[in-house]
């Protein structure tokens, strides 16, 4: 089951929605946000995004009030940056959403993931993202998290899509395309891993 969810767990699906633009309570996202605040994660964050670019484009995007509007920043890769903020809930904020195309084909996605990335990192600091990941997945049991109630399998290292990335660990090389998986054994067997191009994204690796 947890490997259905994959790590982009479906937080809001948008399939009945028929109309653009796609409009979501921001409630359902402050929550999330709130848990993650309340608790101790210097090294990780959690992201929210719109997957399948191909299908469903996002145009633009804003935040609404019944008196206010704010644009929300969006990345090339879709993903969306929303505020942690009480009010913004209170006022039953709402988050918008002009895509290019059929709202049938989108989803909001949510990932645990690093804050930042590095082309180097010890033992110590690979298994320091991974405490903190299972920390605040333990922390966020319930749906859509339900399914992540035993510690994660390792730590995906994940590039550009396509690209062919020279990874070092302790000074022994190998190629990888698109995505480094290194599991709890493994990280434990390791001194230090290098990269040639530091990583897109790193994220948990669970297994179903």
């Amino acid at each position: 089951m947890k490997k259905g969810l994959i790590f982009s767990c479906l937080l809001v699906a948008v399939t009945s929605v028929q109309a653009a633009p796609i409009s979501l309570p921001y409630q359902g996202f402050y929550q999330r946000l709130k848990q993650v605040n309340k608790g101790n994660y210097p090294l990780i964050e959690i992201a929210f995004s719109v997957p399948n670019k191909s299908r469903c484009l996002i145009k633009s995007g804003t935040l609404t009030t019944e008196n206010e509007s704010f644009p929300l920043t969006i990345t090339e890769d879709q993903r969306i940056f929303l505020p942690y903020d009480a009010r913004l809930k209170s006022d039953r904020a709402l988050v918008n959403l002009d895509i290019e195309g059929s709202a049938d084909n989108c989803s909001i996605s949510m990932q645990v993931r690093a804050k930042n990335t590095k082309q180097s990192y010890s033992q110590k600091e690979v298994q320091e993202l991974q405490t903190e990941m299972n920390t605040m997945l333990s922390d966020m049991q319930g749906f859509p998290m339900r399914y992540f109630s035993q510690d994660i399998a390792g730590v995906n290292f994940e590039f550009k899509p396509g690209s062919k990335i020279s990874v070092y660990i302790d000074g022994k090389e190998q190629i990888v395309s698109d995505k480094l998986r290194l599991s709890s054994k493994q990280i434990e067997e390791l001194s230090v891993i290098e990269f040639d191009t530091k990583p897109l994204v790193i994220s948990p690796w669970t297994k179903g």
